[in-house]
């Protein structure tokens, strides 16, 4: 494994661990050149299906998208990258599960953004605001009162 740091390609493993669904391996390595630590992630390497953009366009599934996209909409949010991590992996593992060989980018960001509701509503919005290209202000209200109907539902539960 080629070292973040210095560029070496030698290192030692720490410590590893499954990760708490088992997909995959976190490990704890230290370069043998320079001592930095660093953490990589072994995951069985699967089919996932295409996914098909707005403009027709087909390109490979990128979990780095994702986790990108919830990144920005949680920044300066109080939500850890591991709930981030889970969220992308849950995401990632619905797709597998399709058995589709092609997917709708729409599809995954409303996968998206259902991630978001239920981690926080802020970068819900956030996300929402972007993604949904609201036109005005009024589409912006429009997606908050129908968050907040959902809330009361919540509470009255």
């Amino acid at each position: 494994m080629k070292c973040p740091f210095c560029g070496h390609l030698e290192d030692k493993v720490v410590d590893s661990r499954s990760s708490k669904e088992g997909d995959a391996i976190r490990r704890r390595r230290e370069c043998l050149k320079c001592e930095a630590r660093f953490t990589t992630y072994e995951r069985v390497e699967e089919v996932l299906p295409l996914v098909v953009k707005k403009d027709g366009r087909r390109e490979p599934f990128d979990r780095q998208k994702i986790l990108q996209g919830l990144l920005k909409a949680c920044e300066k949010r109080p939500v850890g990258i591991v709930a981030l991590e889970d969220a992308v992996s849950k995401i990632e593992k619905k797709l597998q599960e399709s058995g589709e060989k092609e997917i709708l980018s729409s599809v995954i960001g409303e996968e998206v953004m259902h991630a978001l509701h239920k981690l926080d509503q802020v970068a819900y919005v956030r996300f929402a605001s972007v993604y949904r290209e609201f036109k005005d202000i009024n589409e912006f209200m429009e997606e908050l009162r129908e968050l907040l109907k959902e809330e009361r539902k919540e509470k009255d539960k």
